[in-house]
């Protein structure tokens, strides 16, 4: 018997994973949360509007039923994580026993309201322990190629997180655990913050120096808001903490290190986004990381004047010589 999952969301990494896993001979079921993309999709046979010109494996099927999306023992969500609770409550409403379903989050962000994490979320919503986290440098185009890459898959349950190692895991494609849940949640989210950063540094001009000073200062920052919440400081020194932040500040592919880079061009925010059909989930995350950062008292000065530029009109540069012009002190790493 074949392995089966089903995947709500079908943007670009949620389209990515089902064509990837398809083609493991995985049953796959995708669905959009828009009842004309799936109609597209299915026409088609591939989604032209967020993972063009690939085409679905035989065992990819389109699901526009919410309902019978959810009948399978896998379930995985590919949701931007503004609209994951909405999403959430309408498979509750479903009334499906979800009792023996595994729930896989890939999304990468903090809710704003709650500032609560996706894991937290679905655990809310749905009454279910049944949680795994895939997170890791995973860009959907470079996945896609067949690029070799790896990833993690935290899990709550260590038989959970073993059944997902096995059905995910291939040649191209390498799963490591992790039982750091909050730790793979919050670094794949954070890193987004400081990928926008190294973008306005691009966009200035400014060269590697700046952002490497970026990049290290800004793990420094996840991992400081990380410990304060729970999650160990070790994880984000690996896969999916240094791992993921490397690539998405250092990936042309990377919306949020594109979005950073308009902006450190002279874009405003409101432009760039209009002219976006993809979500870069850091501008949302950089008001929670902010908000969090305040309510627990934990210094980030590049979150902080990202957040500036972004949402006080402060200019890039300005944010930068504010940066460089802090008080002298001591380098800490944690």
């Amino acid at each position: 018997m074949k392995d089966s999952i089903s995947i709500i969301g079908a943007g670009s990494w949620g389209t990515t994973l089902a064509v990837y896993l398809a083609k493991k001979d995985v049953q796959v079921k995708l669905h959009s949360v828009f009842k004309q993309h799936n109609l597209e999709m299915e026409k088609e046979r591939e989604n032209k509007t967020f993972l063009k010109d690939v085409k679905f494996p035989s065992c990819l099927s389109i699901e526009p039923s919410l309902s019978q999306t959810l009948d399978e023992d896998v379930i995985l969500i590919a949701i931007p994580v503004k609209f994951v609770r909405k999403v959430l409550k309408e498979i509750f409403a479903c009334q499906k026993n979800f009792k023996n379903k595994i729930f896989v989050s890939v999304s990468k962000g903090i809710e704003l309201k709650s500032l609560k994490r996706v894991s937290e979320i679905i655990k809310e919503e749905l009454k279910t322990d049944n949680i795994a986290v895939l997170s890791g440098p995973t860009i959907a185009k470079e996945v896609a190629k067949g690029i070799p890459t790896t990833a993690i898959m935290a899990f709550g349950q260590e038989s959970i997180g073993l059944k997902l190692q096995k059905l995910f895991n291939s040649q191209t494609f390498r799963i490591y655990l992790h039982s750091d849940i909050a730790g793979v949640e919050l670094g794949g989210s954070l890193k987004n913050v400081i990928a926008l950063a190294c973008g306005i540094s691009d966009g200035l001009g400014f060269g590697t120096n700046t952002k490497a000073a970026l990049v290290t200062r800004g793990l420094v920052e996840i991992t400081r808001l990380g410990k304060q919440l729970g999650a160990k400081p070790k994880t984000f020194w690996g896969i999916s903490g240094l791992g993921d932040l490397m690539t998405t500040c250092f990936s042309p592919h990377s919306r949020n290190r594109t979005v950073g880079e308009l902006i450190g061009k002279g874009q405003k925010l409101k432009e760039i986004t209009e002219n976006m059909n993809m979500v870069a989930e850091g501008i949302e995350t950089t008001k929670s990381a902010y908000e969090i950062s305040k309510k627990f008292k934990v210094t980030m000065p590049i979150i902080e004047q990202v957040y500036a530029v972004l949402y006080q009109n402060k200019s890039a540069y300005q944010a930068v010589t504010d940066l460089m012009n802090r008080p002298l002190k001591k380098e800490k790493i944690n």
